[in-house]
């Protein structure tokens, strides 16, 4: 899956989620601060990055997740296989 391809699911669920256009969204969106998301709003924002890519963000990792591009970010290292030294 590409960045192109997972910035714009991350799009569509914040947009969802949040009730905000697509296009108004960019990847400094903050999700509190500009989007005025509270614990519910993000608690619903992962569960539905989880559902959208089949992955699991633990509460840590949740934490550290504040903007779409740092969703953008996780998302795709998340999916990138693992590299094994040899």
């Amino acid at each position: 899956m590409t960045r192109d391809e997972i910035r714009a699911g991350v799009v569509k669920i914040v947009a969802d989620k949040m009730v905000v256009q697509a296009s108004n969204l960019c990847d400094g969106s903050r999700f509190k601060e500009d989007l005025g998301a509270d614990s519910l709003h993000l608690v619903e924002l992962v569960m539905g990055l989880e559902d959208k890519f089949k992955l699991t963000i633990s509460d840590e990792e949740a934490k550290q997740i504040t903007t779409v591009g740092e969703a953008v970010d996780h998302i795709q290292r998340a999916l990138q296989p693992e590299t094994v030294s040899a």
